[in-house]
């Protein structure tokens, strides 16, 4: 798989019958390596360990319903309280994040209705605070710790 601008933290793997799989530390199960599952298993990984998110309060491949249809949400992070604080819309490393990318996290946080906003295909992030109040959104270098997303605070 490719090499991903996101930290490694020992991303595991197997070999079978079936193909490639990788394990979900969340899901707690093997899954199907695709290109987009590498990226979404790097951004778990990120969140858990390097931004201190619990894992048992993230949440993959979440399903939604917008106008009539189900859709699902790459990775809601919730908070202790259960509600969600970070929506991670992940693609394909070959893909890229544009506007239409953009569009579909909106989308989904019509639902969700978090503050934080990632999306990412590997190479490039983009992450944004949403502040549903005045309807502002503001770009960020990076989404902060889960203390800080938990307190509601901007970086």
């Amino acid at each position: 798989m490719q090499a991903l601008d996101l930290p490694d933290h020992g991303v595991k793997t197997k070999h079978g019958a079936a193909g490639t799989s990788v394990f979900d530390p969340v899901r707690r199960r093997w899954v199907a390596l695709t290109p987009e599952e590498w990226v979404r298993q790097h951004v778990i990984n990120h969140l858990v360990h390097d931004l201190g998110c619990p894992a048992s309060l993230i949440a993959v491949e979440t399903k939604l319903v917008l106008n009539g249809m189900t859709k699902r949400a790459d990775i809601v992070v919730y908070d202790r309280g259960g509600v969600p604080l970070a929506l991670v819309e992940c693609k394909a490393p070959g893909v890229p994040v544009g506007q239409a990318t953009f569009e579909q996290a909106a989308r989904y946080n019509v639902i969700f209705k978090v503050r934080y906003l990632l999306v990412t295909n590997g190479s490039r992030h983009y992450c944004c605070v949403v502040d549903h109040q005045r309807g502002a959104v503001d770009f960020l270098t990076a989404l902060p710790p889960f203390a800080l997303m938990e307190a509601g605070a901007t970086p």
